[in-house]
């Protein structure tokens, strides 16, 4: 081989290595379970990796096709069965319901699931909004909840995203 193409092929496999590298820092979990009546559940993991925290997980009995309203809640309690007992969105700083992309947003307002055609989600993003382990909008013992429907990220305070599906506790790990 050429020292050119053995460069090449150095810088392909640094770089697919670093790809598989895992975040270090504070790290949370939430294994989802259905509310009454409901099938859905996942799993969702948090690794808080500088000012961000990478979010990433599966869950599983959606409605194919359709997108779904995620947000981390103000209370870690899914004792009432409906999901309710979590109160609200997790909104430490008084801002608006909005669009996790763009603008002013509650800490809690994460970007819809998008189901596959199996009624999957498989998901991996970044946020800046929460944090891992300390700070105000710390997301330790906070509720985490998929509605039935998408989020219009306009209707204040909830996106109208309807009712709750699945609802966790995020724990430290």
């Amino acid at each position: 081989m050429t020292l050119p193409l053995l460069s090449l092929l150095g810088l392909v496999v640094a770089t697919a290595l670093a790809g598989c590298a895992t975040p270090s820092g504070p790290r949370a979990t939430a294994n989802l379970m259905p509310t009454t009546g409901n099938s859905t559940m996942g799993s969702v993991r948090f690794v808080q990796v500088g000012a961000r925290t990478v979010v990433n997980g599966e869950v599983r009995g959606l409605r194919p096709g359709a997108e779904h309203g995620f947000h981390v809640h103000e209370k870690g309690d899914c004792s009432s069965g409906d999901g309710m007992s979590t109160g609200g969105h997790f909104n430490p700083t008084g801002s608006p319901h909005g669009n996790h992309d763009r603008g002013m947003q509650h800490a809690g307002d994460l970007p819809s699931l998008k189901a596959d055609a199996a009624g999957v989600a498989t998901f991996s993003f970044e946020s800046p909004t929460i944090r891992v382990g300390n700070g105000v909008t710390d997301i330790i013992g906070k509720g985490l909840i998929v509605h039935r429907d998408a989020d219009d990220y306009t209707t204040q305070p909830t996106g109208n995203a309807g009712p709750r599906l699945a609802c966790a506790v995020i724990v430290r790990s």
